[in-house]
């Protein structure tokens, strides 16, 4: 399968992990895809409107049954809802398409401009970045006290590998516990710990993709994890497949 990122426009880079294009190949293929704590917008090829992914508590198998192009915006942690004027965690492990979260009209004025001629990755991408940019000088406001707390949170949390107790973070910012998790809930989609949870276990994978032969009881405490049934429990959860596996299969 074809898949490529590409920087955002640096006027969006404070929201935008990267663009992408992909493309699946001819005939039945299935993948699987792994929470990453980011939301996505996806446009294929057909002329349909695109649709968001909402942050995912586990991995999810896409298959496709021939081919399929596919150009996308990734957007960081946190920012996603300025966006699509919605609170994240309706969209969590859940689809929408984007005419319901940007009108009719505007969903399918893009999908032409995307599909009716025959454009690059690059041109298509250029195309998202254009509205992107105009939806980013409509909303022209700046982030209020809860979209700062939200992005000193997940800055720590990313900065520790999610090893951060949440405790810790709540007081680090002179905040309840219970008043971090409603923010979090409305403008990330997950809770703090589960968060926390999946930057550990996308600590691990990547670490394991680096080591053909790693000490477990090790790789598990390098990542933050208490001991090593703990790592396997969050494979299992995320991955759906024991790290063993996980590992021969990367």
């Amino acid at each position: 399968m074809y898949y490529r990122e590409y920087p955002p426009h640096p006027a969006l880079a404070a929201h935008v992990e990267c663009m992408w294009a992909a493309c699946a190949p001819g005939g039945a293929h299935t993948h699987r895809v792994l929470p990453d704590n980011c939301v996505d917008i996806l446009w294929q090829d057909g002329g349909q409107p695109g649709f968001a992914v909402g942050m995912m508590s586990s991995s999810i198998l896409v298959a496709s049954s021939g081919p399929l192009r596919t150009v996308a915006v990734r957007f960081k942690p946190g920012v996603a809802g300025a966006f699509l004027a919605a609170p994240l965690h309706a969209l969590t492990d859940q689809r929408a398409d984007i005419d319901q979260l940007w009108g009719r009209n505007d969903a399918e004025r893009l999908a032409d401009a995307l599909w009716t001629c025959e454009l690059s990755d690059r041109e298509r991408i250029a195309v998202i970045e254009h509205q992107l940019l105009l939806r980013l000088h409509t909303a022209g406001k700046p982030g209020d006290a809860g979209d700062l707390l939200i992005r000193r949170a997940l800055a720590a949390l990313d900065a520790s590998g999610g090893a951060l107790r949440i405790e810790d973070l709540a007081a680090q910012l002179g905040v309840s516990r219970q008043h971090m998790a409603a923010l979090f809930r409305a403008r990330v989609g997950l809770s703090p710990k589960l968060y926390a949870r999946i930057c550990r276990f996308r600590l691990a994978a990547a670490a394991l993709k680096a080591t053909p032969a790693p000490d477990w009881a090790q790789l598990a405490l390098d990542c933050g994890y208490f001991d090593q049934s703990h790592l396997i429990h969050d494979f299992q959860e995320f991955a759906g497949s024991a790290p063993e596996r996980f590992l021969h299969a990367a």
